[in-house]
């Protein structure tokens, strides 16, 4: 039995649903607290996901930034380099996205795709692979001693889970998205993947800027270990906030008159089949235009 399939027979129990949200909850408020805190001190803090595909990095960051203030929260994920950026220095487009003061930046991958996907898939020369892996453990030495809080996350997912994961987007009309042909390349080249995540290992896994692995064979697991984790490494505090009071409404001014209804166009009230579907007794909530055809139908046509 090879070491994935060993891992992927120790996967553990999923968690109790409530108490996944209970806890997602609470983490989640303790979140806006650290933004507060963000904020209010001016730091900067810098999130790294990176990971296998499929490996759950989406769903993580969409649970941490779910209810901070994206004005001071932002998710950078750069799409492939136009040609100008192609001639840059490799970082170049990377620090333009770096936070200012009171801002956080999650990147959905990062400067890393040098050491992943274009290592394996040769998108870039030996020569530029091997100065990548010299500069990223410098640049990020200067951006700490700037004064930027650095972490960096790697998701970690059995080959199996990773390909059941997926068969359920490529069956699922809302995530069919997600798939693209350079995704299914890490199915067939899941050992070039392992070797470049090794090796880059090696090199960027530094005491000022270490890698920290998420164990994502469980999603729900994995949000929460991430999220707490931040909590745990950003040393913010509670931060008073002046909650405003919300004034009575003053009274109508005699002379306005609201313009008739028919003046404006609005849009169509559809939401209203789905009361008239449950008054109809179709508990469903659908609409009740299509009925699915009976076998007797069927037959008669």
């Amino acid at each position: 039995m090879s070491s994935q399939s060993k891992k992927s027979a120790t996967k553990p129990p999923k968690l109790d649903k409530q108490a996944y949200e209970d806890e997602l909850k609470r983490l989640q408020a303790e979140l806006v607290e650290m933004q507060q805190w963000v904020v209010e001190t001016g730091a900067r803090v810098v999130i790294i996901m990176e990971g296998r595909d499929a490996a759950g990095k989406g769903s993580a960051i969409k649970r941490i930034t779910q209810y901070l203030n994206p004005r001071t929260c932002r998710i950078e994920a750069l799409p492939k380099p136009t040609d100008r950026e192609a001639g840059q220095w490799y970082f170049q487009r990377y620090i333009e996205k770096l936070p200012t003061a009171g801002e956080i930046v999650i990147f959905d991958r990062s400067w890393y795709n040098r050491a992943g996907v274009e290592r394996v898939m040769g998108f870039c020369s030996q020569q530029e692979y091997v100065r990548f892996l010299h500069q990223a453990p410098l640049l990020e030495h200067m951006l700490i001693e700037d004064g930027i809080i650095l972490l960096k996350y790697w998701f970690s997912v059995s080959d199996e889970e990773q390909l059941a994961r997926f068969k359920s987007r490529r069956n699922d009309p809302l995530r069919r998205w997600k798939l693209s042909p350079m995704d299914l390349q890490s199915i067939t080249r899941w050992e070039d993947y392992s070797r470049a995540k090794d090796e880059m290992f090696v090199h960027t896994d530094t005491p000022s800027s270490p890698w920290y692995t998420v164990e994502s064979e469980d999603k729900k697991r994995s949000r929460i270990n991430v999220i707490n984790h931040i909590l745990k490494t950003v040393p913010y505090q509670h931060v008073e906030q002046d909650v405003p009071e919300i004034p009575n409404r003053p009274e109508l001014e005699a002379e306005y008159v609201r313009p008739p209804r028919n003046d404006f166009a609005y849009v169509p009230d559809v939401a209203a089949d789905l009361e008239r579907a449950k008054v109809n007794g179709d508990g469903s909530g659908k609409k009740q235009g299509k009925k699915k055809k009976s076998k007797k139908d069927k037959k008669k046509k």
